[in-house]
């Protein structure tokens, strides 16, 4: 049976291999599998898919109250009637009203980090996931089409599928599924819109295409004429999943911390590469100082799997030398986490981010700073403690940080009291910093509602209880002394995973307009002339010689010749030669076709009107033939670079003899547009 899918505003239908079909003769015809890329379908009632629901809801009620606050502004500037004035200040006021009220149901959705986690039944501490960023619809049929009847001078109408492909992709883009099917989708979509901003973006107009996007943490909406823009956003939602799929992992497995470790790296590497590749965002999400939060936010977390890998693995047996690497591991973590605290609470991300997620990090760095005492308190009263091999006791030499207000001044204790007394003041400050978590987990109205944060934190609590109250004695004075800090340490080395754009590769949809390294939109050439040349005898030349391939190039036209006389120009593109189109064809394939035409050859050409191409052209170094009746030349220089495709075929031509490696998917740090272009005809709204 055939499935119907509808993406934007065209059908298509989908088949399986080997389908057979009747088609209009009666003859049954063996139909090819049609491949569509496909989002996640927004009738499925599942609870992440209901929480993006809402958000695009709370984006669009966001964005009808902005601009129902800027028309009353403008109305208060213009009018200079009093009472008309006081009506207006009572809407504004109101309007106000409703924007702070549909912000904080923005930051309550933002705060739902439990739909994101594990289904685990074991209490774990919650991670934090990103939402994904919301945009609307764009219809590029029209631009399109027209850009290329007017700049390419082709037929639109051959193209009408390749735009509905393109559409159909971005459409599927808006809700990719949350696996890695919908990060591939995404990295498609992104790869595709190198080809289509080099065909249809020229640099010095627009085509009235707008990229309008909502911003995940306020729900302000942001539109740029550039696709710089576009880009950003998208590479935004691919670390967005990649933070989804973190905190979904499983972690009460070595296998499931193993992929949150992985891709919390993920998201980290892709925030890392939009902060250095785009910048000037309108959307306070892609701003650098948010972006930092999230790279220094998403570390942690990996950092914090890798921790309850190491006591998951340890967990049975902990030996003194495990106990002082998970003390210093720990204190390393919380380390980190102020850091992360310390970013979120900057002044230019404190208003923008949920108020949960500054308490969260606050409540995981005393807690972890707790784990640290706790981890070191039960390596110093190990009951092997009085046997420490030299290596152990070195590391316990250095494990305390040395400070002024240390009161406990016990670094490496010698005998048992001193012993018993280090490993109480430890435990002491455990539960003294587990009882602040609790106090500040109940301080926050959204964390209150985190079970399973109220879980660890009431567990945590209960061990370093009841180790404190193990070793309680009669008449001890020392436990009011206070201990030395866990020195930060760490064993784990975390580097960035940046997106690999290599590893998703496209065809270019629009590759009939010829090769992109010529023909796209900042290149600028003649209208297409077609040129006939008939010669009387076949000794006869017809005066030009080409060279290059995929386009090949009029290198030499003769003085006084056929070619001179119906108009070929040096420099000139042939693209076709007859009726086949030969922009893509290479040199043997182009002089194949000038030779088998006869006495009579039909030739398209075009003029370069761009002016490095013209100089290039005529300061090639080879031997030319300067006569050749088949149109053929050896070794010749030509005009633009040699173009490899990721596919392997030939999209230029030869500079001085010599190729030019070219990669559509490598980062070109010196000749990047899309930090230049991203601050282009911002509209905020």
């Amino acid at each position: 049976m055939n499935k119907f899918c509808t993406f934007g505003k065209r059908e298509k239908k989908f088949f399986g291999n080997g389908t057979a079909k009747e088609d209009r003769t009666g003859n049954v015809v063996l139909l090819p599998e049609i491949i569509i890329p496909q989002g996640s379908d927004p009738r499925v009632a599942t609870c992440r898919g209901k929480l993006q629901n809402r958000r695009s809801k709370l984006n669009q009620e966001i964005n009808k109250e902005l601009r129902l606050r800027a028309g009353a502004e403008n109305l208060f500037k213009a009018t200079t009637n009093k009472k008309l004035k006081e009506t207006v200040a009572v809407e504004l006021s109101f309007v106000n009203s409703n924007l702070q009220l549909l912000k904080e149901q923005l930051a309550e959705l933002n705060s739902s980090v439990e739909l994101y986690q594990s289904d685990s039944t074991n209490a774990v501490m919650p991670m934090i996931p990103l939402g994904l960023k919301e945009t609307k619809e764009i219809d590029f049929r029209d631009p399109f089409k027209d850009f290329i009847l007017e700049h390419y001078s082709e037929d639109s109408d051959a193209y009408e599928d390749a735009i509905a492909d393109f559409m159909d992709t971005r459409q599927a883009m808006r809700t990719p599924l949350r696996d890695t099917t919908g990060i591939g989708l995404l990295f498609r979509y992104y790869n595709q819109l190198y080809y289509v901003e080099r065909r249809f973006f020229p640099p010095d107009r627009s085509l009235g295409i707008y990229f309008e996007w909502f911003d995940s943490l306020t729900g302000v909406p942001s539109c740029q004429r550039t696709v710089a823009f576009e880009k950003a956003c998208v590479l935004f939602n691919m670390g967005a999943i990649y933070t989804q799929i973190g905190a979904k992992q499983d972690r009460s497995t070595a296998k499931g911390l193993d992929a949150a470790v992985d891709n919390f790296l993920r998201a980290a590497g892709t925030f890392r590469y939009i902060h250095e590749n785009f910048t000037n965002a309108p959307s306070m999400d892609l701003g650098p100082e948010i972006l930092e939060m999230l790279v220094q936010l998403m570390l942690a977390q990996a950092r914090e799997c890798l921790l309850e890998k190491l006591q998951l693995q340890s967990e049975e047996n902990r030996t003194i030398d495990i106990c002082l690497d998970l003390a210093q591991e720990a204190a390393e973590l919380a380390e980190c986490y102020g850091h992360v605290h310390d970013l979120i609470s900057h002044e230019a991300v404190h208003d923008y981010v949920p108020y949960s997620w500054i308490s969260l990090t606050q409540v995981k760095r005393e807690f972890y700073t707790g784990q640290a005492h706790c981890h070191a308190a039960t390596g110093i009263l190990h009951p092997e403690s009085s046997h420490m091999s030299p290596t152990t006791k070195e590391v316990l030499q250095f494990l305390h940080t040395q400070s002024d207000s240390t009161q406990l001044e016990i670094n490496t204790p010698q005998e048992e009291h001193e012993r018993r007394t280090l490993g109480r003041a430890h435990l002491r400050e455990a539960l003294v910093l587990q009882e602040e978590c609790q106090r500040q987990h109940r301080m926050c109205r959204e964390l209150r509602g985190k079970h399973a944060l109220a879980a660890v934190l009431r567990n945590a609590h209960k061990r370093a209880l009841h180790a404190y109250t193990a070793t309680e004695t009669e008449d001890d004075f020392s436990d009011m002394l206070d201990p030395p800090g866990i020195q930060p340490s760490t064993k784990f080395q975390l580097s960035l995973t940046a997106p690999d754009f290599a590893q998703y590769r496209v065809t270019d949809l629009f590759r009939s307009l010829g090769p992109i390294a010529i023909f796209s939109a900042k290149r600028h050439w003649s209208a297409p002339r077609v040129v006939q040349l008939r010669r009387n005898r076949p000794d006869e030349g017809f005066g030009f010689s080409v060279r290059g391939d995929a386009p090949v190039v009029v290198a030499v036209v003769e003085p006084g010749s056929l070619s001179e006389f119906g108009g070929v120009k040096e420099g000139d593109f042939v693209v076709a030669i007859g009726e086949k189109d030969v922009k893509w064809a290479s040199h043997e394939e182009a002089v194949a076709l000038i030779k088998s035409a006869g006495d009579s050859l039909v030739l398209k050409l075009v003029t370069p009107m761009d002016r490095n191409f013209l100089k290039s052209g005529k300061s090639g170094k080879g031997s030319v033939s300067t006569r050749s009746s088949s149109g053929s030349s050896s070794c010749m220089s030509s005009p633009a670079g040699s173009v490899t495709q990721h596919n392997g075929s030939k999209a230029g031509l030869l500079v001085s003899g010599a190729k030019l490696n070219w990669n559509p998917f490598k980062r070109n740090h010196s000749t990047s547009r899309e930090g230049k272009d991203f601050l282009e005809n911002v509209i905020l709204r």
